[in-house]
């Protein structure tokens, strides 16, 4: 199943979506003209994220970031194919938009990068000796997916279904976000996605419904003061 849009108004322009969609198209064209082969695996070394080097269990590389905690946000610019980037900035885009609309532009980017410092780290502990690198903005937007899955339940997501023939449905947010946390949760437990964070994904998720849950809680404690 694949999103490809929702009913829910945003009632401002997503800026900071848009500027983080652009960066990683950015970094996007500038991994293609690399041409692939070594030069793009050592752009993958270089600003992907190592679980094993920030752990201790690999020496950090002369040619490693410095400090190499700061792979953690480079990696989420950093994409390693067509489907992985478009896929990834499709989700960013459909969810993305009213999260920030509720956050504010501020708020939100803070709550990006966190969610995928977050997500990365959750990875990090299912893996710590791991010397692959990790990439990908998916942890972040996993983050977002959770928070709007608290924000925007009955909310309309329009899907298109690969099953025998291609059809549309809408299934309400809190269906289809619920589902793919669970397919990630299955996913980490039993192994069955090869090459995959899925383990950044269920963190990021996580992450993402706290924040939400603690941003309303608040609001609510603003207004009985106020009242």
């Amino acid at each position: 199943m694949l999103p490809i849009s929702d009913d829910a108004p945003s009632r401002t322009f997503p800026l900071v979506t848009f500027l983080l969609i652009l960066a990683s198209g950015l970094v996007w064209m500038w991994e293609l003209s690399l041409g692939g082969g070594t030069n793009l695996d050592a752009f993958f070394y270089r600003f992907g994220f190592i679980p094993g080097i920030l752990t201790g269990a690999y020496d950090v590389p002369s040619w490693a970031l410095s400090p190499y905690v700061l792979t953690i946000l480079t990696s989420m610019f950093v994409h390693g194919s067509w489907s992985h980037i478009l896929g990834n900035m499709l989700f960013l885009w459909i969810f993305g938009n009213n999260v920030e609309d509720h956050l504010g532009h501020a708020r939100y980017l803070l709550f990006y990068l966190a969610g995928g410092i977050v997500a990365a780290l959750v990875q990090l502990l299912s893996g710590p000796g791991s010397d692959v690198p990790t990439i990908g903005a998916s942890g972040a937007i996993a983050a977002v997916m959770g928070a709007y899955f608290f924000m925007y339940p009955t909310a309309r997501v329009h899907v298109l279904v690969f099953f025998i023939f291609i059809t549309t449905i809408r299934l309400p947010a809190w269906i289809f976000l619920g589902m793919w946390f669970l397919m990630q949760l299955f996913e980490g437990t039993y192994g069955a996605a090869q090459g995959v964070a899925v383990w950044a994904h269920v963190g990021g998720f996580l992450f993402g419904l706290m924040i939400a849950w603690v941003d309303r809680t608040r609001q609510r404690r603003r207004m009985d003061f106020t009242v």
